[in-house]
């Protein structure tokens, strides 16, 4: 097969597409032809080094997380799909911008997505349900979310609504109607931010999740009330500190299904679609940050 690989750490630049050999198909896995993979911060952190003592990689190096494509072969135990479907989810730590991928965590893509949405619901939404798993039952409560508009922050907004939860969503005002949409209530991030959720959330707030490392933990620990209130999926540096949780996305189904069950209200958003020759540029993209969405990699 054709993948993008790199050799060793480095800018963009060091990626390119070149033969690799084919993924080796595992039980309870499937084998995808890739449509579409989507660009997450861990891609391009990894690729530049920035967490080589957290997680060494062996090279060459196929970079991505999550997938979207159509079944090519399924593993020994697999009976929820067939080959022909189509299907998003995840993958190892990094290895999926390809031709083809395994993907160990999966579930049908909905006939409202495309590819390119399919393929940006694999690590966002699971990393919201590691964040809602920590916090436990959310129904009838008020949970304010950092970074409501973000990839992970709007589908912990979509998946808390779901589940009963009253939901405040920090957003620049421009993105405002995307935590609306959600069923969330937008609120502007930055200083003053509690006077802001007081002003729409009076009885206080019961829980909140950070999913954007913006320097605000610590006044989202006070308005929460203490950290065993908090769970984090972005600000590992401070979390430890202040006593709060982290979060992380794990490789499971039902957690990619659940995205799927709100597939009615709940789209993530795709800012730009690239072809994967540009991958390169891709990365340089989102390193640059604040894209109002998720880059695609449309493989073809």
């Amino acid at each position: 097969m054709r993948a993008v690989r790199y050799h060793e750490y480095g800018p963009a630049d060091v990626m390119r597409i070149e033969e690799a050999p084919d993924p080796v198909l595992a039980p309870g896995a499937v084998l995808v032809r890739v449509e579409a993979v989507s660009v997450n911060p861990i891609d391009w952190k990894l690729r530049a080094g920035l967490a080589r003592d957290v997680v060494p990689l062996d090279f060459p190096v196929v970079p991505g997380r999550d997938a979207a494509g159509v079944v090519e072969a399924v593993g020994e135990g697999v009976t929820d799909v067939v080959v022909g479907d189509r299907v998003f989810g995840l993958g190892g730590v990094q290895d999926t911008y390809a031709e083809l991928a395994v993907l160990t965590a999966y579930a049908p893509v909905p006939a409202q997505w495309s590819a390119g949405e399919a393929s940006s619901a694999g690590l966002a939404p699971a990393t919201a349900m590691g964040a809602l798993t920590a916090l436990g039952d959310v129904a009838g409560r008020t949970l304010l979310v950092e970074g409501g508009a973000g990839a992970v922050g709007a589908a912990v907004v979509a998946l808390a609504v779901a589940r009963g939860a009253r939901v405040v969503g920090t957003a620049r005002v421009s993105e405002h109607a995307v935590v609306e949409q959600l069923g969330g209530v937008p609120v502007e991030y930055g200083d003053g931010l509690a006077d802001r959720v007081a002003a729409v959330a009076p009885g206080g707030v019961d829980l909140v999740v950070d999913t954007a490392a913006s320097g605000s933990l610590a006044e989202l620990v006070r308005i929460a009330g203490g950290p065993e209130h908090v769970v984090t999926v972005a600000d590992q540096q401070r979390a430890a500190g202040l006593g709060v949780t982290e979060a992380w996305a794990e490789n499971r189904s039902e957690w990619l299904r659940a995205a799927v069950d709100l597939a009615d209200r709940y789209t993530p958003r795709v800012a730009r679609e690239l072809s994967w020759a540009e991958a390169a540029e891709a990365h340089r993209i989102a390193e640059r940050g604040s894209t109002g969405g998720k880059i695609v990699l449309t493989v073809r």
